[in-house]
């Protein structure tokens, strides 16, 4: 069990100063960036110094870089009485949208609790959200919905719902900032407070940002200062590749060391198997000769995670199966999706063909393919044989629409889903293509799956000793020097 005793110290919030390998190797790269004295840490100051514009109302100085506050670094790192070394908390974000941050959230969580007693799991800003009962409020209220995921999958009954999303961004709401009606001091108190909450009853946290580093800038609590705001170490994902994946890294990083963050290393996901071995070898000589970054993770991909399942499609289209509805977290790959446009005949003979497991999409007017698919579902149903296609139904609002009957004959079948939506076959077809499905507390199989895919790849040892190391570089006593390194 680790005990929590901070002391209190000023510690710019932003800083000017250069990163390890912008300086010679007798500098501060091979110099602890924090030390520990009689059980208190003091943090050491940058090499560039901030100049003071004067004082706050509170006495607190603000610095020069955008009239921002200086905020204490330390007071959420965890000490282990059995080690000395303080634990900072971990802030995970993306390069870009859709790169699989919160699936790489959910494999850190799932090994954090095997090396730790109570892990604590908070995501400062949020923003599409769903209502949850807080049992410290004793009524509902809106978190985001990540938060809900991690919450019950990982029965974190140690922290409440109250402090977990401190900060909710709907739709409407950098209007309302914008306007003033928004306070933005109110924000890094919320944030403050419920890491405060969640610190208390936890051994270490893991923080989940927002899409990348500058996301909430608009707003001014992007991830990158939130970061900096509890003193948290920054893991970055990025989708699979090397120059691509580097260039996006490159402009986080930077936004990154303008808060003062420190990185504890990259995590490339959704790696082409076949390149594999290639991209773990490059891109980690590459993160420790540019940034002396060690890669902690480099997964393969695995196509069933982008799979959307039907359920997915009832979100995306605003519709509910008529029937079928056991099988809503049937997953279809999207490539594998039919616009039936042949005869039924032709649509009979793919139907049979095919792989069992394929989404079909037919006009509403189509009333023979609807019906061949329920005759084709009646003949599998009585032959004992397999039946796992599904169909889905287009037609513009107000222009066509399916029958009653046809719709009372659907609804009699129980175990082949049919979906109508109110879209042309084209859109559906496009957004279907577009489409991004995301993990959710309902769909256990599908996280299940990602946990058990990606931990094994994610290296926690050095996780660990990167998030617990007293030296500002890669370069700790324990690692490779830092002449070794500039020479890989």
């Amino acid at each position: 069990m680790m005990t929590n005793r901070m002391c209190m110290l000023s510690r710019p919030f932003l800083s000017t100063r250069t990163s390890a390998f912008q300086r010679s190797s007798s500098d501060s790269a091979t110099r602890p960036f924090y030390q520990v004295v009689d059980d208190r840490v003091s943090v050491r100051p940058s090499s560039s110094t901030t100049t003071s514009l004067g004082k706050n109302k509170d006495n607190s100085e603000v610095s020069n870089n955008n009239n921002q506050v200086n905020y204490d670094q330390t007071k959420f790192w965890k000490r282990n009485k059995d080690t000395g070394r303080y634990q900072r908390p971990i802030f995970v974000a993306a390069t870009k949208q859709h790169v699989g941050k919160t699936t790489v959230s959910l494999a850190l969580m799932s090994g954090l609790q095997k090396r730790f007693d109570k892990v604590g799991f908070i995501k400062p800003v949020g923003q599409q959200h769903v209502d949850v009962t807080s049992d410290n409020l004793n009524q509902n209220i809106r978190v985001d919905k990540d938060v809900c995921l991690v919450r019950e999958r990982f029965h974190l009954n140690h922290i409440d719902y109250e402090h977990m999303s401190p900060v909710i961004i709907p739709r409407g709401y950098t209007k309302k900032f914008i306007d003033g009606d928004i306070c933005e001091d109110q924000q890094v108190h919320d944030v403050e407070h419920a890491f405060e909450n969640i610190s208390k009853h936890s051994d270490v946290v893991l923080a989940e940002g927002t899409g990348h580093c500058a996301v909430g800038s608009i707003v001014n609590v992007n991830n990158a200062k939130v970061a900096s705001l509890v003193g948290a170490d920054m893991v970055l994902v990025a989708n699979g590749g090397l120059g691509s994946a580097f260039d996006e890294l490159e402009l986080n990083r930077i936004l990154c060391q303008h808060y003062n963050v420190r990185i504890a290393g990259v995590i490339i996901n959704k790696v082409i198997p076949d390149k594999y071995e290639q991209t773990k070898h490059y891109m980690s000589r590459a993160l420790k000769k540019a940034w002396g970054i060690p890669l902690l993770g480099c997964i393969p991909d695995r196509p069933y995670l982008g799979c959307p399942a039907l359920a997915d499609m009832e979100r995306l289209f605003k519709a509910e199966l008529i029937c079928g509805h056991e099988h809503r977290f049937r997953h279809y790959n999207v490539r594998d999706m039919n616009v039936v446009t042949t005869s039924l005949t032709r649509f009979l003979e793919n139907l049979r063909n095919k792989p069992s497991r394929t989404l079909y999409v037919c006009h509403v007017t189509r009333d023979d393919i609807i019906l061949g698919f329920m005759g084709e579902y009646q003949r599998r149903k009585n032959a004992g044989e397999p039946f796992e296609a599904a169909l889905l139904v287009c037609g513009r609002r107000e222009k066509y629409q399916i029958s009653n009957e046809v719709r009372d004959m659907i609804t009699g079948l129980t175990e082949a889903p049919v979906m109508v939506i109110e879209t042309t076959t084209h859109e559906a077809m496009r957004k279907m293509n577009q489409y991004t499905p995301k993990l959710n507390i309902d769909d256990t199989h599908r996280v299940s799956v990602a946990v058990e895919h990606y931990e094994p790849y994610i290296d926690f040892d050095e996780l660990l000793r990167r998030t617990t190391s007293s030296n500002s570089s890669f370069n700790d006593p324990s690692s490779v020097s830092f002449d070794e390194l500039r020479r890989l």
